[in-house]
């Protein structure tokens, strides 16, 4: 029996450090669309607008990590909606609110309304309206409690100005404009507490990356992107890591690569492709730490999505000093390696957590009423990211 454990521990091993696969999910309902905005509310993921080919869309769907099921939810303005249908818009979540502001729609070619979405009261409520010129593909990122929007593309031609939104005042103020230059379809997030913009059209496709320190109102160019340039990409975060995926580069072709940046080592590194295939103005989330990806266009429109099983990215911020003993376990676990405080998580296999706690060196934790099997545990310390797999006997 305990050379079955310990087989299957080695398994369990082995795949925490090869895993980077993507794992198909339930479709995006509705009609295949691109150009999709999205927020997170809870554990749950929405996904507004797009492009259906002929016309846009207002529509609202929400995703179920846990129940890998979609349903209809509240459509952007709800009964009084008509004309807000929209593509290439902004979405972002703070508060507990989702938002919605810019985009193209085909009777009003750009935009610059702002939309809040409350679940508990099951609400649209237009805000105050974005200070600067009606645009689309634009970024936007939040931080701190605001939300950062800016780039994008108006009647002029391409944008670099950049404007904070409070939600708590309903105000916007402009910030330092973006460096790189105007551009469209940029790729955008947030880590470790700062704002980021990568690729995108500026009249030329590129694979540049910026980050921008909220405190300072400073830009600060990064590492480039070493794959493609290309616009029309996706990104997301799971802090120490960042992942900019798929688009479309100078030469039109459709692109399924992705490309993992570490924050504290300004480097980037490729992954597995994505599993759907090369496609452009997908829309990507991430809940509860699994991120997804779906939809977009490669000739066609798709409603296709996938979760992205990134255990690998772990790797790169291995330390040897944290171990975790005896494993397999009776019952009982420890931590060595740090006498300061950890944050673990035990996670399932599925990815839903089981259970949280505060641990420093040498105290014991108990998984004593776990059923048998393999578990993960994520350690956080210092926000670097441990991930250990521990067999419960």
């Amino acid at each position: 029996m305990r050379f079955a454990c310990l087989a299957v521990l080695w398994m369990c091993m082995y795949s925490l450090f090869g895993q980077d696969i993507w794992i198909q999910k339930d479709s995006i309902k509705g009609p295949p669309r691109s150009g999709i905005a999205s927020f997170v509310l809870g554990n749950r993921g929405y996904v507004v607008g797009g492009f259906l080919g002929s016309e846009s869309s207002r529509k609202m769907y929400s995703y179920s990590k846990n129940q890998d099921d979609w349903d209809d939810e509240l459509s952007l303005g709800d009964s009084t909606g008509g004309g807000l249908e929209r593509h290439l818009a902004c979405g972002f979540s703070m508060n507990n609110k989702g938002y919605i502001t810019l985009g193209q729609g085909l009777g009003a070619p750009f935009m610059k309304d702002l939309w809040e979405f409350d679940k508990a009261t099951q609400t649209w409520t237009q805000k105050a309206d974005f200070p600067g010129t009606p645009r689309r593909a634009a970024a936007s990122f939040v931080v701190n409690g605001f939300a950062y929007i800016g780039t994008g593309e108006d009647a002029q031609g391409l944008c670099n100005d950049m404007f904070r939104y409070d939600p708590l005042t309903n105000l916007w103020d402009p910030v330092s404009s973006f460096p790189g230059g105007g551009r469209r379809q940029a790729a955008a997030f947030e880590l470790n507490g700062y704002g980021w913009i990568a690729t995108g059209d500026g009249g030329m496709l590129k694979n540049d990356l910026w980050s921008y320190n909220t405190v300072t109102d400073l830009w600060q160019q990064k590492a480039d992107l070493p794959g493609q340039a290309r616009a029309g990409a996706v990104a997301w975060s799971t802090s120490p890591s960042a992942y900019v995926a798929t688009g479309q580069n100078p030469q039109g072709e459709f692109l399924g690569d992705v490309w993992q940046y570490n924050y504290y080592q300004n480097t980037w590194v490729q992954k597995n492709d994505f599993g759907g295939g090369p496609r452009t103005n997908a829309c990507a989330f991430v809940i509860n730490g699994s991120a997804f990806l779906g939809g977009g266009y490669n000739g066609n429109l798709l409603d296709d999505f996938y979760g992205y099983t990134g255990l690998a990215s772990a790797q790169e911020e291995q330390q040897d000093e944290l171990e975790v003993f005896p494993n397999p376990s009776n019952g009982t676990f420890y931590v060595r390696g740090t006498n300061a405080p950890i944050h673990c998580e035990i996670m399932g296999l599925d990815g839903r957590k089981v259970s949280s706690m505060e641990l420093t060196e040498f105290q014991p934790a108990s998984i004593e009423g776990f059923p048998s099997g393999t578990y993960l545990l994520h350690l956080t310390l210092s926000n670097r990211l441990w991930i250990k797999c521990i067999l419960k006997q």
